[in-house]
């Protein structure tokens, strides 16, 4: 109903998956899909495509990701492969390892934070043509 099929046969979703307001979630999450938390979730999440935490959600726990947009509370680590955008709603407690970080005037972080080193080593010195 909400798949698509890929070329190979594989089945595509349509929508994230969605823990809701209203639900309560403790345990450990693996997925290849993206992931949208709006309740409480308690434990590890890992995925290789985007997670968003909503404005309402809040994560005790562990997030390793591809992406990641957090507008609620996270307390634990976050290693996000590319881009973690840090939205004004949000709060950040613990330690972060990213690519790239984007942070909103207003959002609160408190939060050691690693960047991880792009295709280009920081101490690289560009190529001239």
């Amino acid at each position: 109903m909400f798949a698509e099929k890929k070329k190979n046969g594989a089945e595509l979703s349509r929508l994230p998956n969605h823990i809701s307001h209203t639900s309560k979630f403790k345990g450990d999450i693996t997925s290849e899909e993206d992931f949208r938390i709006d309740g409480y979730f308690e434990g590890n999440l890992t995925t290789t495509a985007k997670i968003v935490l909503g404005d309402k959600g809040v994560l005790n726990g562990n997030i390793k990701c591809g992406n990641a947009e957090i507008l609620g509370k996270v307390s634990g680590e976050l290693i996000v492969d590319n881009l973690l955008s840090i939205k004004s709603s949000s709060s950040i407690d613990g330690n972060v390892t990213t690519g790239k970080l984007a942070i909103e005037p207003g959002a609160f972080f408190n939060a050691t934070c690693q960047m991880k080193n792009g295709t280009k080593k920081a101490n690289e010195t560009p190529k001239s043509k």
